[in-house]
């Protein structure tokens, strides 16, 4: 089980990303409309001034069950443990375990 404040920053970061997409959708339309290398420093400036954990690469994927961030299968969104135990117990629908 992945800390309980880990988590909770998480949310943090997907709230900050959903408030400022908008405004980070639009000045990138904007940086690719123009061709001017001081204007697009000033909108670059502007992409900058936004808070860093408003950017949607600052996100990590997680399980739901544990908050476990990594070994994640992202058709399920469990970790490998969970993804693991509850294919066991048949859980899963359509998943087996392979042996060859």
């Amino acid at each position: 089980m992945a800390k309980k404040s880990l988590i909770e920053r998480e949310r943090k970061r997907q709230k900050l990303v959903r408030k400022y997409h908008s405004i980070r959708q639009l000045l990138k339309e904007e940086m690719n409309k123009t061709s001017s290398p001081d204007e697009k420093w000033k909108i670059h400036e502007k992409l900058q001034s936004l808070p860093r954990d408003s950017a949607p690469t600052r996100l990590h994927r997680r399980c739901f069950l544990t908050g476990r961030s990594r070994s994640n299968y992202q058709d399920f969104g469990l970790s490998r443990h969970v993804f693991r135990g509850m294919a066991h117990t048949c859980l899963l629908p359509g998943v087996t375990k392979s042996s060859w």
